[in-house]
This record gives structure tokens, sequence and C-alpha cells, in this order.
């Protein structure tokens, strides 16, 4: 076949499949190829401070410069990450409404609540894991100085000499913050009351003032309070201790509590429905933006482990973990009508 009648089956051929598409109601190839022609909104479930902020607002400046659109943060908190999670998952799958999802929004809420409004799996296209992070166990400096407590075998003492004295913070109920507390104290046999925010900023900022006596915070939000004095770090709750900070134990460690493990992860995720297109090339920006050396290197130093693997394994881990999480719900006790 010569140039010419090659360049006409071809236009042909396109032809055929933009009217194919448009008449099923289906995204036709030059919108794909289009997007994104307008702002693209992340939706954080959290209020801004903590790490899911944080996390998305090193990533939009990147997104915006490769992909040109300003790529915009909303925060939306409330209910665990629920309200915000729902507005997502009830929204155009058109490519122009993301969560930043967490293993609370996505694998644990699922076990935790009796009724979630919305459906972790079905209802969101997973795009990439943006980064993984510990938690850690973290008081007020002046707080753990007054009570005398300098290790993570001081405060069991503690809390059990004076039960029920001590209260636990968390950015919302169903995050992994508020489970590794929760883990926390069935392992250790402590009580202590739990005390939900909407989210790691306004958590941190009571704990900071003394009103609030322990946390188990993601580490980057937690990071600049250790690095400045203002907050003990005990021990991170990852299984391994963090490059981050190689001289806190691990609370398996620390504690005595073999296999103790409550860590988060955070992730891209859009509406079902999201043209594949637009789910794939979002991954592929994601994984460059990750990559850069600043945003890497910003990243490590905060103790998040940066990812931006493909949609496939990103949604095998979300089911992985819903499947973990729902064991360490049913252990703990813990419930949220």
């Amino acid at each position: 076949m010569d140039d010419k009648l090659f360049s006409a089956s071809r236009r042909h051929h396109l032809r055929t499949l933009a009217a194919a598409t448009a008449a099923l109601g289906l995204p036709g190839l030059g919108w794909a190829q289009a997007w994104p022609s307008k702002p693209v909104r992340i939706v954080v479930p959290f209020a801004p401070g903590g790490t899911t902020d944080i996390l998305a607002r090193v990533l939009a400046p990147e997104l915006s410069k490769t992909l040109g659109q300003s790529f915009v943060v909303e925060n939306r908190a409330g209910a665990g990450g629920n309200i915000g999670a729902e507005v997502v998952a009830k929204s155009p799958g058109d490519g122009y409404t993301l969560l930043m999802g967490t293993v609370g929004t996505h694998g644990i809420n699922k076990s935790l609540y009796d009724k979630l409004p919305y459906d972790p799996q079905k209802d969101f296209a997973p795009i990439t894991l943006v980064a993984g992070v510990p938690n850690v166990m973290v008081m007020g400096t002046k707080r753990a100085q007054a009570l005398g407590i300098t290790s993570v075998a001081d405060f069991v003492k503690y809390a059990k000499a004076h039960p029920g004295r001590l209260n636990m913070a968390s950015s919302g109920n169903g995050t992994s913050i508020h489970l590794a507390g929760e883990l926390f104290k069935s392992r250790t046999g402590i009580f202590m009351t739990h005390i939900p925010y909407r989210g790691s900023g306004p958590a941190l900022t009571d704990l900071l003032a003394g009103s609030i006596d322990v946390m188990f915070d993601n580490l980057p939000s937690a990071m600049p309070h250790i690095q400045a004095g203002n907050l003990k770090a005990f021990a991170v709750t990852s299984a391994v201790r963090s490059s981050a900070l190689p001289d806190v134990p691990t609370v398996a460690e620390a504690g005595n509590l073999p296999g103790f493990e409550a860590s988060s992860w955070f992730g891209l995720l859009a509406p079902t429905g999201t043209p594949t297109e637009v789910v794939n090339r979002l991954q592929q920006e994601t994984a460059k933006a990750l990559n850069l050396p600043a945003v890497k290197e910003r990243l490590v130093a905060q103790g998040a482990i940066p990812s931006g693997n493909t949609p496939a394994e990103f949604a095998r881990l979300i089911d992985a973990e819903t499947t973990k999480w729902a064991a360490v719900v049913k252990a703990s006790g813990a419930r949220v009508d």
C-alpha cells in the first residue's frame, strides 16, 4: 500500500473509531489527548498540616509543570477521611478530581465503620502509591519531662500506675495513627482515652501545647517538631528502624512487643470510570516527579519512602492491606458506628 492510501485508510479508521466511541458515550481519542484542559483538584481528606496534605502539596506543583494545568489541593476533612473520599467517589470519572487516599480510607475504614459511604475497591481507580511512612510514638517534650517519661517502658509503667489518666490523639477515627495507638493499647494492656481530630495538624497543635499526652503520628508531619526538640520520639511503628531517625527504636524493640507493626501509606486514586489513558498518564508523571532528586531527598529526609508503582500494583496493595487491617481492627476491638 502506498503512503497516500495508507494515510487515507488510517484517517478512515480513526474517524470510525471516534464515531463508535461517541455513539457509546465514551471519551474519544481527541478528549483523551486534550486532557487536562482545565485545573485538576486533588482532594485531601484531612486538615492541612498532616502527612496526607504535605505529600499532596509536594506533588501538585510538579504535576502542574509537566501537565500544563494547575493541580489544586482541596482539604475536605472529617469522619476519618470518609468525607473527602466520598466526595471523590461520587465525582465524575473525567480525570479532574483525584483523591490522596490513605491506608485509613482504603485499607482500614472498610472494617472499622459499620456504614461506609463509598466502596474503597469498587468506587475508585487506583493510580499509584505515592509513599509509605512509619508512624512515630511522640509526646510533647515538656509533658514527657513533667511526667518523668523517657522511653516506651516508662510510658507503659506510668499508664499502668495511673489508669485512665493519659489521653491519645489521632488524625481521625480509623486512621493508621488511631489504629497504631489501639494496637499498642491492646498489646500492652494499658488504657488511654482516644481523642480523634480532623487531621494531624490540629492534633499536633494540642500535643505541642501539652493538652494531649501522646500520639502515634505519621513521621513526616512529626519530624520538624522532633528535630526542633519540641516532641520526644520514643519509637517508630514500622518493622525496622527509620533511616530518618536511626537512633529511635521500633515499638517492637522498645516495648518488647514482637511483630508489632502499624505503618501508613498514601496514594493517588480517581473515581471509577476514569479513562485508562488518563490513569496511566497520571501514574507516569507522578513516578517521574517522585524520582526527581529534590523531591526524593525532601521526602526521604522526612521519613517517607517514595514509590510511584503501577495502577495494578497499587490495586494489589489495597486488596492486601484491606485483609491485613481487618485482622488488626478485630484484634484491637476498635469500632466506629
